[in-house]
């Protein structure tokens, strides 16, 4: 069993929903990102301060899921500081968690 999960990170319960205020209030500029984190899912963890939604297979290359766009940052009081990977056509790609990386 991966150490992330043995030590109970937030894989044990977090829902990417938890960030929609903050995106709300802190990313006006994207107004589809309340509604993406609402209706993403669980993800996949990759580790204990990475879930991602959209594989990352051959990154930026053509015919890949993942186009990068660029980041949001978010600071939600619960959870610290996160960074969305925001992906072209308005996609949400990944949540990585600063205050989980060692």
């Amino acid at each position: 069993m991966p150490f992330w999960k043995r030590n109970r990170t937030l894989d044990q319960g977090f829902s990417p929903s938890m960030l929609i205020e903050a995106a709300r209030e802190q990313s006006p500029e994207y107004p589809w990102l309340p509604d993406a984190l609402g209706s993403c899912g669980t993800g996949d963890w990759e580790s204990a301060a990475y879930v991602g939604y959209i594989s990352r297979k051959k990154p930026n290359q053509l015919g890949s899921e993942w186009q990068f766009e660029t980041n949001v940052i978010l600071m939600p009081e619960t959870l610290g500081t996160v960074v969305l990977d925001i992906l072209k056509g308005d996609r949400l790609g990944g949540i990585e968690f600063l205050n989980k990386l060692k």
